[in-house]
């Protein structure tokens, strides 16, 4: 292995955190909360990359979309998945505390495929709407995810706060279902993609309702106008009879403005020629294209990537 000097070192280790075996950079990636999409894809995308780039090693990390942004901007990992609704708002610093100031170290990689905000609850629960949880157990995750904070926009627009209902909090999705299944709590609300395997967990042992947001699209658009409105199609989840349509936003990639041209370069060139075993893990990664890769989201695009579309005859900024 080719041995680098001590002056090239230490400028490799403010790029990428640390240093491994001698010529070896590390990067740290934050992924998500463990039953989500996020961790194997993170898994798939490591073994991808260290083929693609050489001597490169990734360490994977737990995260969450606006904890990744901001370990990104503090210097804590290199890499990570984020969403596209909450990365804007911190590369504008237009977003809620903690994305209200701007965080100008962060840079688009791919976009990769949409989310889903879902909202369950037991069939039998006689809830139909968000304004039904009021009094009572509303699971969701811990502040720093993303869809925690889609979870007080959703409350917001039905006229509540989390000084309403029953909150629970976790980093795990898996805990959540637990205590919808043992009837801690009576909602449980996540963004990830579909079908999700938490929920499948949860269909597996009572008969579950997911909740139709369309009425609140409008409202939540005002909040943030990158939400859209999206379907979770028919047989979906067990006895789902009929779509549902819920608010959706996209997963991408993010990494630091400072990590090497060549280096975001040959990640992104790896992710298309691997779709398939990304689609293995999540479905919709087969519909991948360059084109969804370099969707303008208002973040600025590392150079690498940029340099990586314009190949493929896509200018991005």
């Amino acid at each position: 292995m080719r041995r680098i000097g001590c002056t090239a070192a230490a400028a490799l280790a403010a790029l990428f955190g640390f240093m491994g075996a001698v010529g070896a950079a590390e990067v740290r990636m934050m992924t998500g909360p463990q039953a989500g999409f996020w961790v194997p894809l993170g898994g798939q995308l490591k073994d991808i990359w260290e083929k693609a780039v050489p001597d490169l090693k990734v360490q994977s990390l737990p995260g969450a979309g606006i904890a990744n942004v901001r370990g990104i901007e503090e210097g804590k990992a290199e890499v990570g998945f984020g969403n596209t609704i909450t990365t804007a708002d911190a590369a504008a610093g237009t977003g809620e505390a903690p994305l209200d100031k701007k965080h100008g170290k962060v840079c688009n990689v791919a976009t990769l495929y949409p989310q889903y905000f879902q909202v369950v609850v037991p069939a039998d629960s006689g809830i139909t709407t968000i304004k039904d949880i009021k009094g009572k157990g509303f699971a969701t995750q811990v502040k720093g995810n993303t869809g925690e904070l889609i979870a007080r926009h959703v409350l917001r627009v039905s006229g509540m706060t989390y000084n309403d209902v029953r909150a629970s909090f976790t980093n795990s999705y898996t805990d959540s279902v637990e205590q919808v299944k043992d009837n801690r709590m009576h909602m449980f609300a996540l963004g990830t993609g579909i079908p999700a395997s938490s929920l499948m967990d949860l269909a597996s042992a009572r008969d579950i309702r997911l909740l139709d947001l369309s009425a609140i699209y409008e409202d939540m658009r005002k909040i943030n106008p990158a939400y859209k409105l999206v379907t979770v199609p028919k047989g979906t989840y067990p006895k789902q009879d009929k779509d549902v349509q819920v608010i959706g936003y996209y997963t991408h990639l993010v990494a630091a403005c400072t990590l090497p041209e060549d280096t975001v370069y040959k990640m992104t060139a790896a992710i298309m020629p691997n779709k398939n075993g990304l689609a293995a893990v999540y479905r919709d990664m087969a519909k991948l294209t360059p084109q969804i890769m370099a969707q303008e989201i208002g973040v600025p695009f590392h150079a690498g990537a940029a340099k990586w579309y314009k190949e493929q005859g896509i200018a991005v900024k």
